[in-house]
């Protein structure tokens, strides 16, 4: 996969405050890749350096085969969601096409399909401000990827969808993936992006805290859980061997490993006496990485640019 857009050792500073510290990051064609991060980490600052909107004080944002910011080959769906209220949907979507430089017939083709798979077919006619807020939303998804981006940056991309609505988004940024897009994406539903995306780039004050292939940073980061519904007590599940620490509410136990724990035959070491309504063994789940990170937990190892 190509790279398409290349961001190095981006700073930005706010008057005294420095809010990026060195962002350095790749996007490739045909990848998801999440920009992640706790509120006030820098996600946001990034994405408007990418865009232009701002400028970084020092680093480099490059785009492959461009010298400066290719408008045309970038969709953006902002968090900030700023569509003319007083505006019919398909006089918007062609404005907006026209702004990329796209053919209007196309256009006009390209957004009557979507309209109907997004289920606002008929809406064509009607004003912006006469559509619920998540109809909004589907519209200016529409018009970020109308013109057939190279890069696709999206900022919150599910932020008031229902979850009809946020199944068809996650399949068509992954149907534009699959034709080769890159595609940049920032978001707090963490069950969302661990679903979809290939790589992670994370943040926190600034700079780069994990940087990887989403399997290759679960496999080495995420150590194993295993959750036991029982009234057990906390002592005696505690002193099982390879156990770091438990997680107690009510006769739910959260019982977190240790690193190179092998689950099949820790499951052997259970005691007999053990009560076991129900179990369950997996990975520490992204969102847990990410108050893990959030919080400087000291939860993050070495390996695959992982730091804490």
């Amino acid at each position: 996969m190509g790279t398409v857009l290349s961001v190095k050792n981006l700073e930005k500073s706010f008057k005294t405050k420095q809010v990026l510290k060195g962002i350095t990051f790749e996007v490739r064609s045909g990848e998801i890749m999440a920009i992640l991060g706790p509120n006030g980490a820098g996600k946001s600052t990034t994405i408007r350096n990418i865009m232009g909107i701002m400028y970084p004080d020092n680093g480099s944002v490059h785009f492959e085969g461009h010298t400066d910011l290719p408008r045309n080959i970038i969709g953006y769906l902002p968090e900030e969601r700023g569509l003319y209220k007083n505006v019919k949907v398909m006089d918007m979507l062609l404005y907006l096409a026209e702004l990329k430089d796209y053919p209007a017939k196309k256009a006009r083709e390209r957004a009557m399909a979507y309209l109907e798979k997004f289920d606002l077919k008929g809406k064509e006619h009607v004003k912006l401000e006469e559509l619920s807020k998540g109809m909004n939303q589907k519209v200016q998804f529409i018009a970020s990827i109308l013109h057939e981006p190279e890069l696709l940056i999206l900022d919150e991309p599910f932020s008031g969808l229902d979850p009809v609505s946020q199944d068809l988004f996650k399949e068509e940024i992954r149907d534009l993936a699959n034709q080769g897009t890159a595609i940049l994406l920032s978001s707090h539903q963490m069950n969302l992006v661990e679903e979809m995306c290939d790589r992670l780039f994370m943040i926190q004050a600034g700079q780069k805290v994990i940087d990887g292939p989403l399997d290759e940073v679960k496999a080495k980061y995420s150590n194993f859980k295993c959750t036991i519904r029982g009234k057990n007590q906390l002592a005696d599940l505690e002193g099982i061997a390879g156990v770091q620490h438990v997680q107690q509410q009510d006769d739910v136990n959260i019982l977190y490993l240790g690193k190179d724990i092998d689950p099949v035959q820790w499951l052997k070491t259970l005691p007999d006496h053990m009560a076991i309504q129900e179990l369950r063994l997996d990975r520490i789940s992204l969102h847990e990485i990410f108050v893990a990170v959030a919080t400087n937990k000291n939860l993050i190892t070495k390996g695959v640019e992982v730091y804490a």
